[in-house]
């Protein structure tokens, strides 16, 4: 078998030329002879890939077969692992340019975390699935044509994983963009707490197991309604079964310190994160006491 493939590309040449001669001559014999060869054509550089002998024993077809997959693999690993970086961060430059340059790279790396599989994108391609895809599309080219331009392929062959590229950086900017409106939200939240005048000096949030809460003043005494004028819920007979109602009734009252009972009720939720944020170093945790009991029951 003689083969010849022409790989060009505009970046990462000398890693794919470190790639192929490697990864390829793992499996060179007495009867295998490689040879690389760097053509620069304007901004493209191609790589001959000169191939002689067998590889598997067989046909000479199931050697081109065996050898155009070897390349496609290698391929695959370079577009996966390297110029997967640079689509994303040439698509944030092209299509986010209106975030400044820290929220470009806070989402480029929420983005990388999807493409990592770290963050999760429910239905669509993980890791695995997109170079399995990529080594399909490029031994389909690669029986039918002999010659390659890696940064062409991408655009024009592989717009399925360009999609699942865009998608999975499109959730990354939504990631983003809720966070900074949760951090927005609990700094308004705060600036509420601080302009109030505290009505009691400490409150103690009751968890039970349903996620219900009750309040109580530092006697154990549920909290007066008249602290809390403006919400329809009367929280000295009723739980408080709504969570951004707690947030409202704890920011009216205000309190010096909160201390939340219940166990592992009160360790859980975005309310009790929230709560945390809003009423920095005023919230605390009840180690175990007959309200922490009371609860669990």
């Amino acid at each position: 078998m003689n083969q010849c493939l022409s790989i060009g590309a505009t970046q990462h040449i000398d890693l794919l030329k470190d790639l192929l001669g490697r990864e390829l001559r793992i499996n060179e014999g007495d009867h295998i002879n490689i040879k690389l060869m760097e053509n620069p054509a304007g901004n493209i550089t191609f790589l001959s890939c000169n191939f002689n002998g067998t590889l598997c024993g067989g046909s000479r077809l199931d050697d081109e077969l065996l050898f155009r997959h070897f390349v496609a693999d290698i391929i695959s690993d370079l577009i996966i692992n390297h110029w997967e970086k640079a689509i994303l961060a040439d698509i944030i430059r092209e299509n986010y340019y209106f975030f400044n340059e820290e929220e470009k790279k806070i989402i480029y790396q929420y983005a990388l975390d999807y493409a990592n599989g770290e963050r999760v994108f429910p239905g669509r391609m993980d890791r695995l699935d997109r170079k399995n895809f990529i080594i399909k599309k490029l031994v389909e080219f690669l029986e039918q044509s002999d010659s390659i331009v890696i940064d062409g392929f991408i655009n024009f062959r592989l717009k399925e994983y360009l999609n699942e590229i865009k998608e999975a950086l499109d959730q990354a900017v939504d990631d983003y963009l809720m966070e900074r409106e949760y951090r927005e939200f609990i700094q308004l939240l705060k600036y509420f707490v601080e302009i109030q005048e505290p009505k009691v000096e400490l409150v103690n949030v009751l968890i039970n197991a349903r996620g219900s809460y009750k309040l109580l003043d530092e006697q154990h005494n549920p909290i007066s309604s008249e602290f809390l004028e403006g919400f329809i819920l009367d929280v000295m007979d009723h739980e408080i079964n709504y969570e951004d109602l707690l947030i409202s009734a704890l920011i009216t009252i205000a309190p010096n310190k909160i201390v939340f009972h219940g166990g592992s009720q009160s360790k859980n939720g975005t309310t009790v994160s929230t709560i945390r944020h809003v009423f920095e170093g005023r919230v605390t945790e009840c180690s175990g006491c007959k309200l922490c009991q009371k609860q669990q029951q």
